[in-house]
C-alpha cells in the first residue's frame, strides 16, 4: 500500500511541473494549482490502486488453487507414510470458515478381532456383486460410523487389511483385521447390524504400523470330516455306523506327518511353478485329533489340525485330499514325496466345508511389545470363551449339519477313485496353465 501512495505523490509532482514550472521556488502558488491536474491526479490514483488491488487477488487465486492441489494429493492414501491421519473437513466454505478443529476423528490403528461361518460366503475378501464376510462387515461399521463413506468405498484409505484371506465356504473361529479406527467403540452395537454368523469379539489398540497379515507369523487351521473318509476304499460301511481303529488313526498321522518341515508345494496349490521361490512353504504341525461324535448325531467325525508360516490357494484343501487317497488305498504314500518334487501331478481337492481358520499367531510381535505398557498381546486369552461358544454353535454345528444334509464327503469319496495319480502331460491343458492373476503371489488363500 506504501508504494502505491509513492507512487501517486510522484504522480502529482510531475503534474505540478508542468503546469507550473516555478511551483518548486514558490510554494504560495500551490493553491492555484488548476482543477484539472487535481482530477488528474485522481483518476492516476484510482487506476494505481486498482491495478494493485487486481495483482493481490490474481496472486491470492494462484495460492488458493495451490493449497487445494497440494491437500488433494495429501488426502490420497500412501501406504508407505505412517503417520496419523485426521478426517478433512468440509468441502463448503461456509463449513470451512466455521470449522472446529477440536471436532476432528482421531484414528488410530487397531484390529478387530471376529470369527464367521463361511458356509453361505464366497470367501473372506470383498468382491463386487458376491456375498462376502468383509462387505457385511463394512457396511456394518459404515452404519454404526466406525469408518466414512471413503472408507467404505476404498478400504485401502483407512489401512484395512486381513490376516489371512480365506476361500469360498471357509470359516474361521479367528480372524483378525488391522484397520485405521476412532477410539471408545461400541463391540455390541456393531455385532446388532452384523449377521448371526459373523461375530466381532473385540477391538484392540495396536502400533502404528502393525498389518495384521505381514505381522503373522503362523496360521494354524482346522480341517473336520466324517471318520468314514478314511475307511479302506473296498470297505461298505454307513457313516452313522462306522468308528476309526486306533491303528488307522495312527496310520493317518504318519501320512500327514511327511508334510511337515519346509517342502515345494507346487504341486498342491493352482497356477505356480516349481521354481517359484513363493511355493516353498514351512509346516510346523500336522496331525489328527482323537475322534468324537458330534452332540445330536450318531456319526463320528475327526478333525485334523495343521499350523504354519503361511499357505497357499487350496493348499491344505489338497494336502487333505492327497492324504485320504493315500490312507484309503487309491495311491502309495510314496506319490506325496513325488509331488514335492519337479513333475506335474494332479492332487485331489477335498470339499471345503470342514476347513476352519483356527489361530492367528503373533508371537514376535507379542514379545516386542506386549510388555511395553501401551499395547495389548496379541493373544486372545480374555476373547477364548466367546471364542470356543461361536465357534460351537456357528461354526462346528454347521459343518456338522452340513455334512449330514449335503452329503459333501461321500459324494466327494465317490468320485476320487477316477482320480489319476500319474504325472500330468506337459502339454495338457488343466489348472497349471499360467493365467495373469494379479494376486498370484498372495498368501493364505485358503
Amino acid at each position: 500500500m506504501f508504494s502505491i501512495f509513492r507512487r501517486a505523490a510522484v504522480v502529482y509532482v510531475q503534474f505540478t511541473r508542468i503546469v507550473h514550472p516555478n511551483f518548486c521556488t514558490h510554494p504560495q502558488r500551490s493553491r492555484l494549482l488548476d482543477d484539472t491536474v487535481r482530477e488528474r491526479f485522481a483518476i492516476e490514483l484510482a487506476a494505481a490502486v486498482e491495478v494493485k488491488l487486481a495483482n493481490k487477488k490474481l496472486e491470492a487465486q494462484k495460492r488458493m488453487e495451490t493449497r487445494k492441489t497440494k491437500q488433494e494429493v495429501q488426502q490420497r492414501y500412501n501406504g508407505a507414510v505412517k503417520r496419523r491421519k485426521w478426517e478433512d473437513p468440509p468441502e463448503d466454505p461456509e463449513a470451512v470458515k466455521n470449522f472446529d478443529p477440536a471436532s476432528r476423528v482421531k484414528r488410530r490403528k487397531s484390529i478387530i478381532l471376529l470369527g464367521y461361518s463361511g458356509v453361505n460366503y464366497f470367501g473372506m475378501q470383498r468382491n463386487p456383486g458376491t456375498k462376502t464376510i468383509e462387505e457385511d462387515l463394512l457396511r456394518a461399521m459404515l452404519k454404526q460410523n466406525w469408518i466414512n463413506d471413503e472408507g467404505f468405498r476404498q478400504p485401502q484409505q483407512i489401512q484395512f487389511q486381513r490376516a489371512a484371506r480365506t476361500d469360498k465356504g471357509v470359516s474361521a473361529a479367528v480372524q483378525v483385521v488391522s484397520i485405521k479406527l476412532p477410539d471408545n467403540l461400541d463391540v455390541e452395537a456393531l455385532n446388532s447390524e452384523l449377521p448371526e454368523d459373523i461375530r466381532v469379539y473385540a477391538v484392540k489398540r495396536v502400533t502404528k504400523g502393525f498389518n495384521s497379515k505381514t505381522n503373522c507369523d503362523a496360521r494354524t487351521y482346522t480341517y473336520t470330516l466324517p471318520t468314514i473318509a478314511f475307511a479302506a476304499n473296498e470297505e461298505k460301511v454307513d457313516i452313522n455306523a462306522y468308528r476309526l481303529p486306533a491303528d488307522r488313526l495312527k496310520r493317518v498321522n504318519e501320512v500327514l506327518s511327511l508334510y511337515v518341515g519346509t517342502k515345494n508345494f507346487h504341486n498342491f496349490t493352482s497356477r505356480k511353478e516349481f521354481l517359484d521361490p513363493s511355493v516353498k512353504r514351512f509346516i510346523m504341525s500336522f496331525e489328527c485329533e482323537t475322534p468324537f461324535v458330534p452332540e445330536g448325531s450318531t456319526a463320528e467325525f475327526a478333525t485334523i489340525k495343521i499350523k504354519g508360516q503361511s499357505f497357499m490357494l487350496h493348499q491344505i484343501r489338497k494336502m487333505v485330499g492327497l492324504t485320504i487317497a493315500v490312507v484309503r488305498g487309491l495311491t502309495d504314500s510314496a506319490i506325496i514325496e513325488k509331488a514335492f518334487g519337479q513333475e506335474r501331478y494332479g492332487i485331489p481337492t477335498a470339499p471345503g466345508l470342514g476347513l476352519v481358520l483356527s489361530r492367528i499367531h503373533y508371537d514376535k510381535y507379542n514379545k516386542r511389545y506386549g510388555e511395553d505398557g501401551c499395547h495389548e498381546t496379541l493373544e486372545f486369552e480374555k476373547e477364548e470363551p466367546a471364542i470356543q461358544e461361536f465357534f460351537k454353535h456357528h461354526i462346528a454345528s454347521t459343518i456338522v449339519e452340513t455334512e449330514l444334509s449335503s452329503n459333501s464327503m461321500m459324494e466327494w469319496l465317490e468320485k476320487l477313485p477316477l482320480h489319476s495319480y500319474e504325472p500330468r502331460d506337459e502339454n495338457e491343458p488343466s489348472e497349471w496353465k499360467p493365467r495373469n492373476r494379479k494376486d498370484d503371489n498372495d498368501d493364505d488363500d485358503e
